[in-house]
């Protein structure tokens, strides 16, 4: 079976991000159905669309993550839709045309617009200016992290809220502290402090290790910006274990993003393989 093709290509220029519940149970099945994902589209389905058909035991809503004075929310939604591109205008066409097609069954819940911050860079910046991505795996090991053997994925989607005048407030040995690299170079900082990002993330340092395909994009909507975290795996095993570190409820230590960044929604997907062009939802009987 084939692989959704949007989720091992690299970031796009521009993307839409839509998530959506479901409005009445009329043709829900025949909407799916009609879906073609392809290099410009991914899809995900929440647990609640599809235990509604079957039970996908892999997959879960995504819940509340407390830590230590900070939380991550859950906002699940029942239909996640990435729309990738070169062209914005582009997409917003091709995002009226489908949620025209969806209307009968889902309403829109959720919808920002992503971008590519360093249009030149294989891996595109945070809006921090820092590099995002660097620890990606790639090659055959980005589909064994991504991808389960039937060719499907599970992604979880956050938003994150940047409040980027008080990072910039800070001296920039500071702020390189708070993510573990220099801006200048990318380069890890050994010295850094255990709350520094890339310390509390080191996907080989959790048991087992904790690999996952992040394909993360910029935001910026009415005065506020931040980061749509993306990532894929094979499980949320990984993507969850990472979580919990990050907000110190293995330690007490805070991941060093929450002095700065927030996240303000939560969601957990299942990409069903592709066959024919279309969702391949042969494992939940449609």
């Amino acid at each position: 079976m084939n692989k959704q093709a949007g989720i091992l290509l690299g970031i796009p220029n521009h993307a839409r991000y839509i998530e959506l519940k479901i409005s009445s149970k009329v043709n829900i099945a025949a909407l799916l159905n009609g879906l073609e994902p392809n290099e410009r589209m991914v899809v995900g389905l929440g647990a609640g669309l599809v235990q509604s058909f079957a039970k996908l035991k892999e997959l879960h809503e995504f819940q509340l993550v407390s830590g230590v004075g900070v939380e991550i929310p859950s906002t699940q939604a029942d239909l996640w839709i990435w729309l990738r591109g070169e062209d914005r205008g582009e997409i917003a066409k091709r995002a009226r045309t489908i949620l025209e097609y969806l209307n009968e069954g889902f309403e829109v819940v959720r919808t920002i617009d992503g971008f590519k911050f360093g249009i030149d860079l294989d891996i595109g910046l945070d809006l921090s200016g820092y590099e995002d991505g660097t620890e990606n795996p790639e090659g055959v090991a980005a589909i064994e992290a991504a991808f389960v053997a039937d060719g499907s994925s599970f992604v979880s989607v956050q938003k994150w809220e940047h409040n980027l005048n008080h990072l910039h407030s800070l001296k920039q040995e500071d702020q390189d502290y708070i993510i573990g690299r220099r801006i200048s170079d990318n380069e890890e900082i050994e010295t850094a402090p255990e709350f520094a990002h890339v310390k509390r993330t080191a996907q080989e340092s959790f048991t087992p290790e904790a690999f996952i395909l992040r394909r993360s994009m910029p935001w910026v909507d009415g005065g506020k910006e931040g980061l749509m975290f993306v990532a894929f795996g094979c499980s949320f095993n990984a993507f969850e274990a990472l979580l919990h570190r990050m907000v110190g409820a293995e330690d007490g230590i805070v991941d060093g993003l929450f002095q700065f960044s927030h996240p303000t929604s939560g969601a957990n997907y299942w990409c069903p393989p592709v066959k024919g062009g279309r969702l391949d939802l042969s494992r939940i009987g449609l």
